[in-house]
This record gives structure tokens, C-alpha cells and sequence, in this order.
């Protein structure tokens, strides 16, 4: 059983961290720097990001994502998801806990890295009134859109399966305002109300297509192993269960009539069990942050 459990640890580290130890490279930078970073112990975005939901938010993020012809296109285009899934995954992981947990200058480094591979995704879509209209990642629409869905997902996702925020609903879509600035967001949202009426505006905007089809397929059936396909299964029902039924409708998706809620809940608890309380990433910011509070008290 010892074996069993320390092999799906292994693969799930694996697959959200690129690292079976969970603590690939990147993390150790997380424990350099000279401040506390953008956010800290006690934040809302501490709290959303350090928490377990985050892996039904992940999937909810890349479904309602896609709903925009630009943001697609740029999947479809640039994005090596078909054959290196796992890759793109942990990719985005290591912006999202860097940003989250690292002191400023290691965030904002991060940020770069990021923008730097966005320069280079350009390319033409038809949008959702049939005319042609060029598209780059770094157009302030499609970063929008993709902070804004980001945003909505991971705090829904809390909402439903993860503890009290910090400050509240208003409290993390305002922290996480400045990590949408540090990619190129222009204006992003500072409240909740705020948020949901962005959303709402890209209404007209959003279609679906073959291309929306396809993606939906590979994130329903990703190439995992045989034993994980279980978990994500429920994971990817809690997802589609946690979607508004105007995004629904668009993916072609239907919730579930089984109780998949309760039992993402359920797995949620069993996955946090077998990875523990805290992340590596987490422990690595706590463990700057200590060392900087010690600081005066060292030089006395």
C-alpha cells in the first residue's frame, strides 16, 4: 500500500510540477530574494493558490479559455499541448506558483519569461462574426480574457471545494490584478462585481468550433496513466459542474447528474492526503520570509 501511494505522489508531482520530488529547479529560487513578495503569508492569493482546488481550477480555466477564437488560435497555433501536454502544464504551474510565492524580483523575472514567449505568438483567426482579424498573445483583449477567465476560475474553484479566503472574493481578485499587470494586462479587475462584468462583455465575442471541439477532447481525455484517468475523471466532472451553463452549453458540455461535487470534494481530500498540507513552493517562500525576519536580530 506504502508503494502504491508513494507511486501516485510520484506521478502527480510529476505531472504538476514536472519534478517526481515535487521540487523541480525553479522552486529552489523561491527561497532567494530580499523581500516578502507581491503577496505573503495571510493573503488571499496565498490562500487560493497554495490550496488543493487548484487542480479542478486548472482544468476549468483551459475549457472556458478556448471559448475566445483568438485565445484559440494561439493554442491551436503555437501551443506544443498535443504533444507534450505535460510540459505546457507544468510550464504554466511554474508562472503561477512563482508569481505567487517568490519575492518580487524572482516574480518579475518569471513575468518575462512569459512575455518573452508571447512576442512570438502571432498569427490570423476568424472571429465570432466570420471575419478575419489578426491576433497576438500580447493583445490587451486576449490577455484579458485569459486573466479574467484565470481569475474567475481559481476563485470559484475555492469557493466551492477550498477553505475561507483571506479578504474575501474582493481581496484575491484584486491581489492577483497585479500578477494579469506583470504579464501586460491592461486594467485588469479589482473586485468580484468587476470581474463578472468583464466576463460578461466578451459575450458577444465568444464562439464555438471544431477547434473548440478538439480541445475539449484532449482535455477530457489527456494522455495520463491508466491509473490516474479515474481521479481525473471525477475532476474534470467536478470542472464542468462548476462552469456557468452559458459556458457549458458553448463547450457542448453537460453536467453531470451524479453527485460529482461531493465526490470532487472527496477526491480532493484523498489527493491532498497523499501530497500533504503544503507545497514545496510554499515551504520555500516561508523559509525566505524566515530568514529575512531573522536578518536584524542576526546582525545585532
Amino acid at each position: 500500500m506504502s508503494r502504491l501511494v508513494d507511486s501516485w505522489r510520484s506521478h502527480l508531482l510529476t505531472t504538476f510540477s514536472g519534478d517526481g520530488d515535487g521540487r523541480p529547479a525553479w522552486v529552489g529560487r523561491i527561497a532567494e530574494g530580499d523581500d516578502v513578495g507581491f503577496f505573503g503569508p495571510g493573503s488571499a492569493s496565498w490562500a487560493v493558490h497554495g490550496g488543493i482546488p487548484t487542480l479542478v481550477a486548472g482544468i476549468r480555466a483551459l475549457l472556458v479559455q478556448t471559448l475566445h477564437p483568438g485565445a484559440m488560435a494561439g493554442v491551436h497555433d503555437w501551443s506544443r499541448y498535443r504533444e507534450d501536454p505535460l510540459g505546457r502544464l507544468s510550464g504554466t504551474i511554474q508562472w503561477l506558483v512563482t508569481v505567487t510565492f517568490a519575492d518580487t524580483t524572482v516574480a518579475v523575472a518569471e513575468s518575462g519569461r512569459v512575455g518573452r514567449f508571447h512576442s512570438r505568438v502571432v498569427g490570423t483567426y476568424t472571429d465570432a462574426h466570420g471575419e478575419e482579424r489578426p491576433y497576438s498573445a500580447r493583445d490587451p483583449t486576449l490577455l484579458l480574457w485569459v486573466h479574467d477567465v484565470f481569475t474567475e476560475s481559481f476563485l470559484a474553484c475555492h469557493e466551492i471545494w477550498g477553505g475561507t479566503i483571506p479578504g474575501g472574493a474582493d481581496a484575491y481578485v484584486r491581489e492577483w490584478a497585479k500578477a494579469g499587470e506583470l504579464v501586460g494586462v491592461v486594467a485588469p479587475p479589482r473586485s468580484a462585481v468587476e470581474l463578472r462584468e468583464q466576463l460578461d462583455g466578451f459575450g458577444p465575442d465568444l464562439k464555438s468550433d471544431e477547434r473548440v471541439a478538439e480541445a475539449v477532447r484532449f482535455i477530457r481525455h489527456p494522455p495520463l496513466r491508466r491509473s490516474m484517468l479515474p481521479v481525473y475523471r471525477v475532476l474534470f466532472a467536478g470542472a464542468v459542474a462548476s462552469i456557468p451553463r452559458e459556458y457549458r452549453e458553448r463547450l457542448g458540455l453537460r453536467r453531470s447528474r451524479l453527485p460529482v461535487v461531493w465526490a470532487t470534494g472527496l477526491v480532493l481530500g484523498g489527493v491532498r492526503l497523499v501530497l500533504g498540507s503544503s507545497s514545496t513552493a510554499e515551504d520555500a517562500a516561508r523559509t525566505r520570509i524566515a530568514r529575512l525576519a531573522a536578518a536584524p536580530s542576526a546582525a545585532a
